[in-house]
C-alpha cells in the first residue's frame, strides 16, 4: 500500500525570512514611535484650542498651537527613511521633551490642585514621552556597532556621548521654555500682610481678569509690589507700615487669575497698566503719586512698563536680570559665549511657547523714564546675569537715578539682608519720589 505524499512546501530562503523579520521589526518600531508621537500633538491640541486656559481663546495660540504640531507631523513622516541611530535619537529627543514637558505641566497641576480640563491629555503625554524614551534606547542598542576596533568603537561612542550631552543641553534651554510658559503658582499664598486689605479683581486691555490685594493708602500715594502675592509680602508690610497703599496680584496665568503662564513677563506691562488703572481709579489714591517696586522679573516688568507709559512715577527695580537673548548680548564676553546658544535657543522656544516676540533690550529703553526716578538693586551673588548687567542698566538710565550693589544679599533678598538699610533707603525713595508737594 502505498502512502500519499505531501506535496513539499516551498519555504523562503534565509535570507527573505530575515528581511521579513527586520520589516515586521521595523513597523512595530514605527508604529510605537507614531502612537507616541500621536499622544503628545493630542496633548498640544487640546491644550491650545480645545480647551485653553481660562480667558484665552484658540486664536491666541496659533503659533504655540501649529508650530509643535506641525514639526510633530513632519517628524513622524520622516522618520521611517531614518537609519537605526537617527531614529532612535529622534525617539529620545520627542520622548524626552514630551515626558519633562507633561510633567511640568499637567503633573505640577495634578499633584497641586487635582487633574482637570486638559490635565489628562498632559498624563497621557507623560506616558508617551516615556515609550519614546524606551523605544528610543532599545533601537540605540540594536543598532550599536560591534565591528571595528575595541578602540575606535570607545572613541566612537565618546564622541557621540559628548555630542548627546550637548544636545541635551539645548533640550533643556526648550523644556525650560515649555514649563515657564504652561506652568505657575497655582494656589493663592496665605496673606502675612500685618494690616487689614482687600480682595480686589481688575481687567488688563487684553481682557484678562487679575486677582490680588489692596492695602488702602493713608498718605495718598500706592506702591505695586510685584509679581505675585508671595514674594513681595515683606515689602508691603514695609510699604504699609509708613502710608502706603500697596497693590499685590497674581499675573497672569497664576493663582486666580486668567491667562497663560508667562513668567519671563515680556508682556507683562500690560498687567502692570491694568493695576495702574485700578490704583488711579481709588478715591484715596492721587494718580500722581503711584509706583512700583518689582523683585527679579518683576523689576524688568517695571522698567518696561515705565519706559512706556507716564503713569508709573516711579520705579524700585531689584534683580533685574536677562529675559531673552537681547539682555545676554550685553554680559562680559566669555560669559556671553558660553550662554549664547542655550540663550539663542530659549529664547526661540519662548517666543514659540508663548504666542510672543521677545521684548526690547532693557538698556535700549531704561533712558525713557527720566525725569521719573529709578532706583536700580541687585545683589553680588545673584543670578540671571544682574550683576554684571545692572551697572549697565544705571550707565543706560538718565537721571535722577540710584544703583545699589548689595554684596551680602541673595538674589532679591536686600530686604533680608540688610533690613534696616534696605528700608531706610527705599523709603527714601519713594518718599522724594512720590509725596513730596512738586512731585503731582
Amino acid at each position: 500500500m502505498e502512502v500519499a505524499r505531501q506535496p513539499a512546501v516551498s519555504r523562503p530562503s534565509t535570507p527573505g525570512r530575515a528581511l521579513s523579520r527586520v520589516a515586521a521589526i521595523a513597523r512595530r518600531e514605527y508604529g510605537l514611535f507614531c502612537i507616541g508621537v500621536g499622544a503628545i500633538a493630542v496633548h498640544v491640541l487640546d491644550d491650545s484650542f480645545l480647551q485653553p486656559e481660562p480667558g484665552t481663546s484658540a486664536g491666541d495660540h496659533l503659533v504655540s498651537g501649529l508650530v509643535p504640531i506641525g514639526v510633530l507631523v513632519l517628524i513622524a513622516g520622516v522618520y521611517s527613511r531614518f537609519r537605526a541611530g537617527l531614529r532612535g535619537a529622534f525617539a529620545l529627543i520627542v520622548g524626552f521633551l514630551g515626558a519633562v514637558g507633561g510633567a511640568t505641566e499637567a503633573g505640577y497641576y495634578t499633584v497641586t490642585l487635582g487633574p482637570a480640563r486638559d490635565d489628562y491629555t498632559g498624563l497621557l503625554m507623560i506616558a508617551a514621552g516615556l515609550l519614546l524614551l524606551g523605544l528610543g534606547v532599545v533601537t540605540l542598542w540594536k543598532s550599536r556597532r560591534r565591528a571595528g576596533s575595541l578602540a575606535r568603537r570607545c572613541l566612537r561612542r565618546g564622541l557621540i556621548a559628548a555630542g548627546s550631552a550637548v544636545l541635551a543641553y539645548q533640550l533643556a534651554s526648550i523644556a525650560y521654555a515649555y514649563g515657564f510658559t504652561h506652568a505657575a503658582r497655582a494656589v493663592v499664598p496665605e496673606a502675612r500682610l500685618g494690616t487689614t486689605y482687600q480682595d480686589v479683581t481688575f481687567t488688563t486691555s487684553d481682557g484678562l481678569e487679575l486677582a490680588g490685594w489692596y492695602i488702602p493708602s493713608r498718605n495718598g500715594a500706592a506702591v505695586i509690589a510685584f509679581p505675585g502675592r508671595k514674594g513681595p509680602q515683606k515689602h508691603a508690610r514695609m510699604l504699609a507700615r509708613h502710608g502706603y497703599g500697596v497693590l499685590l496680584f497674581d499675573r497672569r496665568g497664576e493663582g486666580a487669575s486668567e491667562g497663560d503662564p508667562e513668567a519671563l513677563g515680556w508682556v507683562g506691562d500690560r498687567d502692570v497698566n491694568a493695576a495702574i488703572a485700578f490704583l488711579a481709579g481709588r478715591p484715596e489714591v492721587d494718580p500722581n503719586r503711584i509706583g512700583g517696586i518689582g523683585l527679579s522679573t518683576g523689576g524688568e516688568v517695571l522698567l518696561q512698563t515705565a519706559a512706556r507709559s507716564t503713569a508709573l512715577k516711579a520705579v524700585v527695580s531689584e534683580g533685574a536680570g536677562i529675559r531673552s537673548i537681547r539682555e545676554e548680548r550685553d554680559l562680559p564676553t566669555a560669559m556671553k559665549w558660553a550662554l549664547a546658544p542655550q540663550w539663542s535657543v530659549s529664547t526661540a522656544a519662548y517666543a514659540v511657547f508663548s504666542n510672543h516676540a521677545p521684548p526690547p533690550n532693557l538698556k535700549d529703553i531704561v533712558g525713557r523714564i527720566a525725569p521719573r526716578p529709578v532706583f536700580l538693586i541687585y545683589a553680588r551673588k545673584g543670578q540671571g546675569g544682574e550683576q554684571e548687567l545692572n551697572p549697565g542698566l544705571y550707565a543706560a538710565a538718565r537721571q535722577p537715578k540710584t544703583l545699589w550693589g548689595i554684596a551680602s544679599s541673595a538674589h532679591t533678598g536686600g530686604i533680608s539682608a540688610r533690613p534696616r538699610e534696605y528700608e531706610r533707603r527705599v523709603l527714601q525713595f519713594f518718599h522724594q519720589a512720590l509725596l513730596r508737594e512738586d512731585a503731582r
